[in-house]
Formats: structure tokens, C-alpha cells, sequence
């Protein structure tokens, strides 16, 4: 019993004493670094984010223990192992993702093996590094405030190890930090705003996954996919000029028309207006709606607009055409997020007067597919006489009977269209789309399957709306005589909800730890509210700061009254604006310095003189104690014990006593006649 009680009073007393300098100072940089490597753990592999937690835990340990760092015969299988995993997922060790993924492993493998002052600049050097390439995957504004504080967190570390005498403490070592990086502002804002600016992103978009997604695809498989996973990535933000919107259910934004189809998959033709000599033959009509859209990057070429857009976006070096079926393509990919202006006139006729020759190539249909289908649009034709009769009967048939709006079918194998309309009758927008379109075909009306977004959501914060991946949607357009093109949606006739709001709405609350915690996050909720808000900032964010285009950065610099400015005289105004911000701020710190007392200065090169003879200061020494221990030593010559004696004395009593301000001044010249002796 008294054996435990004197081991618990030992563990009590270890626990009581302060932590030394060295487990304190390595332990901040442990955190500095995991902090560091925190947002690589949502993207790269699983035992890569593992391995790293292990080492680090591991390098902890070591620390608090006091234990002796593992050898290297220890540590090489490990690295070995963790190289062969990068091989195995990357398929290489070079580009982007390996190359991440190696200095990752690199930094936690490092710490393993600081045993000396260049290990620790290793390791924070590489950490910084590392805090570059976080833009690589991502640059919003989340993520620029989780580098800025690594940023400080590292150099509080990096401080921490170069104080050689009394250490401040840990919240005036974060504040010098954070001093640090403000003090950076001002030139990183100059940086900003006149660096020449360079086109295109310095991320790459996510690979095509192997099931579903929502969002918008250059082709359209209805029946390949059982179960839709709603994306809340932005597909783009728009702004209505004089705050006029139309209707929920009249945000239609369209991308692209498909005709050519397979039996299976719908794609576009790209030949098709120059084959068929059609042409955008419309005149725009009722209403209009001017808006701004800012499009986020998608590595394609299209380009969205609510339906009759009146005239063609310009972008920058990017030229823009708008196709006859009313598709608005880039002749280069969206690799970097995009703004630009559109009138629609939803309203307008389209192609009313088209000829039937240019209008065959939206009939046509695989032979040897769909025949129930087929069957089911011969006897519509049969009981209806118009065109427009045939086209309410299919509505009519989706309506009354058991068909099901569902984000999960089944999965359609064989014939997809059959199957999907007289076996499982569920389906999401492609569904519908693709089925109703093969019957209005199959009845002789020329149709297509047009792909886009549908709806979205106002932020009340800033008057932006926003429309999400998961808006992407896929409806019809019929030819009537007179009519021209006409939008029909059969997804309404099943599931109006879908139209009247976005899927997003009717998705209910969202679920945590599979359904054990469920948040309500309703139009009137605290949390929906909060999203608004973040939603704001985070537009502002793009807008003015990821969006500061080359275009943005010309029309800022002729604001301020330059006019056309080439890079050179952008390099030199760079130049000259940056050395007159860094004067500003070298004169604010100079302002600020600490006051050097000169008598304390002539000591302090007193003592530097000495210590360069091999008689160095000690910490703990005052003037007297260090004049004794010089008079002590024969390896001075009695000239300079002489004069460093009346130097000390002199200094002591300058510091000591209570002197006139006239004798002060004696001091001084005495102590500087003193130093000048001392070779």
C-alpha cells in the first residue's frame, strides 16, 4: 500500500512540475504541423491521413516521454512501405496528387528525425510548402483563413526555438505572429492587384465517378444508374438586374440540346444546324430578363442561359457562338470561373416557319428498340388527331397513372424505355425526358432532349441566386406548326413539386450519423439562416477576389486614371507602389522600435569585443561579478584588465548610483574614450 501511494505522489509531482522549454516548443510545432496537414486528410487516400496521425501521435509520445528518437534502420521499411502505397494508388510519383501525397508523408516522416537546428528549418520550410499547395484543391475563403492561421501558428513555432534567453509567453509569442503576417498585408495587397494576372486555375476538377452524381454530363443514359447522389456544389450564381425574376417554374437554364440517340444514351450532334441549314430564327418577344451569371469551371464548353437568350456573352479570348437549337458553346473548355451578361425572352418563338427538311434528323429512332413503346405511340395516334392532343395524352398518361418521381430506381437492364414505362415506372427527369421523347418520335412529331438546370435558390443576403448541381435537370422540347420549338417537361406531370421548387427543398432535413441526429433546416431556420450567410460571404469572396480577372484588373487600373497599361509599366507601377508600402511600413516599425539607452549600447559592444577574446558574458553575471572574473585571468594583458576594470566600474555606477544629468555626460565620453582602448 505504500509502495502505490509513493508511486502516485511521484506521478502527482511529475505532473506538477512545468513542462521543459524543448517537449514545449516541440510539441507547438507538432500541432503547427498537424493543423497543417488537417485539410489533406479530406482528399487523400484513407491510411495516408492514418499514417500520418501514427506518426505524429508517435513523435508526441516521444516528446513527453523524454525517449530516445527511433534509428533510421526503423524508420526506412516504414518510408519504403509508404512510398510503395503511393505507387499503388497514384500509379505514379509524379503530378499533382502523388506529388502532394509524397511531401505529406515526407513532412510526418521528418519529424521523426529532428536532431539538429536544420531539421527544424526542414520541417517548417516543407510546411509552408505544403500550405501552398491547399489552393491546389481548393480557394475559398474557408480555406484561405485555415492557412493564415497555420501561417501564424508556424511562425509562433519557429520563433520559439530562437530565443536564446527569457521565452515570452505562448499568447505574446501567437500575437508577434499574427504581427507578423499583418505587417505582410499591405504588400500582399499591392501583389494583388497589380501582378499581371495570369488566365486559368491552378486546381483540377474531380474525374467522372462511377455512379451517379448530380450535375450536368455531356451525354444522357437514363436506366445506367440505380441511385442519384445530390451534389450541393454551385454550378453558377445569378443576378437579376432590377431585382426581376420570373417564375420558379420558368427557370429553365438552358446548356444543351441531344438528338442523336443510340436505343440508349442521347448525345448531341454538333453538325447538326450546319447539316440541316437551320438557323437561329427567332425574334425576341414578351418580357425580358437581363441577368449576370457567374459560372464556375467545369472543363466544358458550354455555357447557361435562361431559354431565348437574345444575344451571345462575350468573354475574354474565348469566342462564344450560339448554335440554331439555341446552345451557347465556347470554342475553349471553362476551365476558370466565368461572368457574363444575357437578355432572354423566354416567350419568343422559336423556328415556327422551319422547313421539314431541317427538321427529319429529330425524328429519327434506332431500328430494333423500344417496341412496346413504339406500339403504345401508334395507339395514341390512332385515338387523337392533332399534335398537341398526342402530347397532353402522354401527359395525361404520366399523371393518372402509377408513375413514380424517385432520386433511387431501379436499375433498368435490356430495353431501358420499355422497361422503365410498362415494368418499373420510376425514374428521375432523365427518365421522363428520354421515354417522352422516344414516343413523340415514335408518333411522328419531331422532339428532343434538352439537359440543364432547373430553379433556384435567392439568397436574401446578397440578392444572388444560387443554382446547385443537384438543379441539374433534363427536359423535352416538341416542333408544332406555328408553334415552332415548344418546352414540355413531363417531369412536371409527375412530380410538380420538382418544378415549383428545387430538388434541394424537397429533400427534407439533413441527417447526421445516419439518421440518429437530424437538423431541421427549413426556410425559417436558425441554421438555414446561417447558411445564407455564409453563402454571402463566400460569393463576395469569388466575386471580388477569385474572380479579379485580367479584364477587372484593366478596368481598375483605368478607373484610377492609367488608361491602357502594357505588363512592363504594370511590373514597374508594381515595383514603385510596393517600395512605397514597404517604406511605410519599415517607418512604422522603426517609429516603434524599443529606445537603446547609448550607455547600455557601449556595454553591450563591450562585452562582444571581450567574448570575441574568448571571455564571453555570462547570463548571470553583472558588471562587478564580470570585472572580478577578468581580473582573475592572465590571458588578458594587465593594459586591458586595467582599462576593462575602470570600464565596469564607470558602467556600474552610471547604472547604479544617482548621477547629474552633466555628469552623465562625462560618463558617456569616458566609457567611449574606454571602449576605444579595448582591441
Amino acid at each position: 500500500m505504500n509502495s502505490i501511494k509513493i508511486a502516485f505522489h511521484k506521478l502527482r509531482d511529475r505532473r506538477s512540475r512545468p513542462m521543459s522549454r524543448d517537449k514545449a516548443d516541440t510539441l507547438l510545432l507538432l500541432f503547427s504541423c498537424a493543423l497543417v496537414l488537417l485539410p489533406y486528410s479530406f482528399y487523400l487516400p484513407s491510411w495516408i491521413t492514418a499514417t500520418c496521425i501514427i506518426m505524429i501521435l508517435w513523435r508526441g509520445w516521444i516528446t513527453f516521454r523524454g525517449n530516445r528518437m527511433p534509428s533510421r534502420w526503423l524508420l526506412l521499411p516504414i518510408a519504403l512501405l509508404a512510398m510503395g502505397g503511393i505507387y499503388l494508388d497514384f500509379r505514379t510519383y509524379l503530378g499533382q496528387e502523388a506529388g502532394v501525397a509524397t511531401l505529406v508523408l515526407l513532412l510526418t516522416f521528418k519529424l521523426l528525425e529532428m536532431r539538429a537546428s536544420r531539421d527544424l528549418f526542414v520541417v517548417t520550410f516543407l510546411a509552408f510548402f505544403l500550405l501552398m499547395t491547399h489552393f491546389f484543391v481548393s480557394q475559398s475563403i474557408g480555406t484561405a483563413l485555415m492557412t493564415i492561421a497555420s501561417i501564424v501558428l508556424l511562425l509562433t513555432a519557429q520563433m520559439s526555438f530562437q530565443y536564446t534567453n527569457a521565452v515570452p509567453s505562448l499568447g505574446k509569442r501567437l500575437r508577434l505572429g499574427a504581427m507578423i503576417v499583418a505587417l505582410a498585408i499591405p504588400l500582399t495587397l499591392v501583389l494583388f492587384l497589380l501582378f499581371p494576372r495570369i488566365q486559368g486555375p491552378l486546381w483540377a476538377m474531380p474525374g467522372n465517378q462511377e455512379s451517379a452524381r448530380s450535375g450536368l454530363s455531356s451525354t444522357m443514359s437514363p436506366g445506367n444508374i440505380s441511385q442519384l447522389a445530390l451534389s450541393k456544389e454551385v454550378a453558377f450564381r445569378v443576378r437579376f438586374n432590377d431585382n426581376k425574376l420570373p417564375p420558379h417554374n420558368a427557370l429553365y437554364w438552358r446548356a444543351l440540346v441531344m438528338g442523336l440517340y443510340d436505343g440508349r444514351t442521347w448525345q448531341r450532334d454538333a453538325t447538326q444546324g450546319r447539316r440541316t441549314g437551320e438557323s437561329v430564327t427567332y425574334r425576341p418577344d414578351g418580357p425580358g430578363f437581363t441577368y449576370q451569371i457567374t459560372q464556375e469551371p467545369n472543363r466544358q464548353p458550354w455555357l447557361f442561359a435562361l431559354e431565348r437568350p437574345a444575344s451571345v456573352p462575350q468573354l475574354n479570348g474565348n469566342r462564344v457562338r450560339m448554335t440554331p437549337d439555341i446552345q451557347l458553346m465556347a470554342a475553349r473548355p471553362i476551365t476558370e470561373r466565368i461572368r457574363y451578361e444575357v437578355t432572354s425572352h423566354p416567350a419568343s418563338a422559336l423556328q415556327a416557319d422551319a422547313p421539314a427538311d431541317s427538321l427529319r434528323d429529330w425524328l429519327s429512332l434506332p431500328t430494333g428498340y423500344h417496341p412496346r413503346t413504339i406500339a403504345l405511340a401508334h395507339r395514341i395516334v390512332d385515338d387523337h388527331a392533332t399534335d398537341a392532343a398526342r402530347i397532353d395524352a402522354v401527359l395525361g398518361m404520366f399523371r393518372r397513372q402509377a408513375f413514380q418521381y424517385t432520386l433511387q430506381p431501379p436499375l433498368l437492364e435490356g430495353d431501358t424505355v420499355d422497361n422503365f414505362l410498362f415494368t418499373t415506372r420510376a425514374g428521375f427527369c432523365e427518365h421522363y425526358a428520354s421515354a417522352f421523347v422516344v414516343l413523340m418520335r415514335a408518333m411522328q412529331i419531331p422532339a428532343r432532349v434538352v439537359t440543364g438546370y432547373q430553379g433556384g435558390e435567392i439568397n436574401p443576403v446578397d440578392g444572388y441566386m444560387t443554382v446547385r448541381q443537384s438543379d441539374a435537370h433534363a427536359w423535352a422540347e416538341v416542333w408544332l406548326k406555328d408553334r415552332g420549338w415548344v418546352r414540355v417537361d413531363p417531369t412536371a406531370a409527375v412530380a410538380p413539386e420538382r418544378i415549383d421548387r428545387s430538388t434541394a427543398d424537397t429533400t427534407g432535413s439533413a441527417p447526421v450519423l445516419g439518421g440518429l441526429v437530424n437538423f431541421n433546416i427549413g426556410p425559417n431556420s436558425w441554421l438555414h439562416k446561417m447558411r445564407f450567410q455564409w453563402e454571402a460571404i463566400n460569393n463576395s469572396w469569388n466575386q471580388w477576389v477569385l474572380n479579379y480577372t485580367p479584364d477587372q484588373q484593366k478596368d481598375l487600373l483605368g478607373a484610377l486614371g492609367f488608361g491602357t497599361i502594357n505588363w512592363q509599366k504594370l511590373l514597374l507601377l508594381m515595383m514603385i507602389c510596393g517600395g512605397v508600402v514597404m517604406a511605410m511600413v519599415a517607418s512604422i516599425l522603426l517609429m516603434h522600435r524599443p529606445r537603446v539607452d547609448p550607455i547600455d549600447a557601449l556595454y553591450v559592444t563591450f562585452c562582444k569585443r571581450l567574448a570575441r577574446q574568448g571571455f564571453a558574458r555570462l547570463n548571470h553575471e553583472g558588471p562587478r561579478a564580470y570585472g572580478s572574473r577578468l581580473q582573475q585571468t592572465d590571458a588578458l594583458s594587465a593594459h586591458t584588465r586595467h582599462i576593462a576594470q575602470q570600464f565596469l566600474s564607470c558602467y556600474e555606477e552610471y547604472r547604479y548610483a544617482r548621477n547629474q544629468t552633466s555628469e552623465r555626460l562625462v560618463t558617456r565620453s569616458t566609457l567611449h574614450a574606454l571602449l576605444k582602448q579595448i582591441r
